[in-house]
């Protein structure tokens, strides 16, 4: 009998956890770079290689750095509000192009407008690395002084914007 017993209690412990784990919203996980520096590169700019694009470049300015792809579909969902953002609302965002292959990359944009003030190429995911990105899309808000002030995990929908995202800025820029 207790040769069954322990197996089964290891059992139940490990649905416990596995029933908890469900229970947790993979969007709210916090990021540890919140309040920090944000991490430094130079990459070359998606539409021309042979400029690059650092964060230093944006130096007292709040400006959200946009983690997309072309072959990632909640990337085209949330378009259309980067594009509000920037075209409505005058936020300044910078694309990262995430482990993407560069004529893809360019065709899409040209397929679905590109509204962003530069999109550099981290092919290697590199960069994306450093920023603790484990998906796309992931969106950071930076503010004057280069620190990342807010981490959006999945696609930037309009109630993330308006509820969060715009708020957070029009503060930061005061």
């Amino acid at each position: 009998m207790s040769r069954f017993l322990f197996p089964l209690i290891g059992f139940v412990v490990l649905l416990g956890f596995l029933g908890f784990g469900l229970t947790l919203k993979p969007s709210e996980v916090p990021s540890p770079l919140i309040g920090k520096p944000a991490p430094a590169f130079t990459l070359p700019q998606l539409a021309n290689p042979e400029d690059t694009f650092s964060p230093d470049a944006m130096n007292g300015k709040v400006w959200l750095m946009n983690v997309w792809a072309s072959w990632c579909f909640a990337c085209l969902e949330e378009h259309p509000v980067i594009r509000e953002l920037t075209t409505k609302h005058g936020v300044t965002v910078v694309g990262l192009n995430y482990k993407d292959i560069r004529n893809e990359a360019i065709s899409w944009l040209n397929r679905h407008g590109d509204s962003y003030l530069v999109s550099v190429s981290d092919t290697q995911g590199r960069v994306g690395i450093d920023y603790g990105v484990y998906g796309v899309p992931e969106t950071f808000l930076i503010d004057q002084t280069g620190v990342i002030r807010y981490k959006h995990i999945g696609p930037v929908t309009h109630d993330a914007v308006r509820e969060t995202i715009l708020p957070m800025i029009r503060e930061l820029e005061k």
